[in-house]
């Protein structure tokens, strides 16, 4: 799991469960606005060759408002 952006969105877990379901785990920052892609890789752990793509999410950050 790859962000084009860490210091908006960071992949901080990734966990495939026994059913074969996959579950991500992102952070956000709150304080910087910006967007973001987070791509997944799909791979056969038996298959040679380069891990293609199975996802992206496309991520926009936008900062909470202040008082004031």
């Amino acid at each position: 799991m790859r962000s084009s952006a860490p210091v908006l969105v960071l992949a901080s877990g990734w966990r495939v469960d026994a059913d074969g379901t996959s579950h991500a785990s992102l952070r956000c920052a709150g304080t910087r606005a910006g967007a973001a892609q987070v791509t997944a890789s799909a791979k056969a752990p038996d298959v040679a060759g380069a891990a293609k793509v199975a996802f992206t999410l496309h991520v926009s950050v936008v900062p909470y408002t202040t008082q004031g």
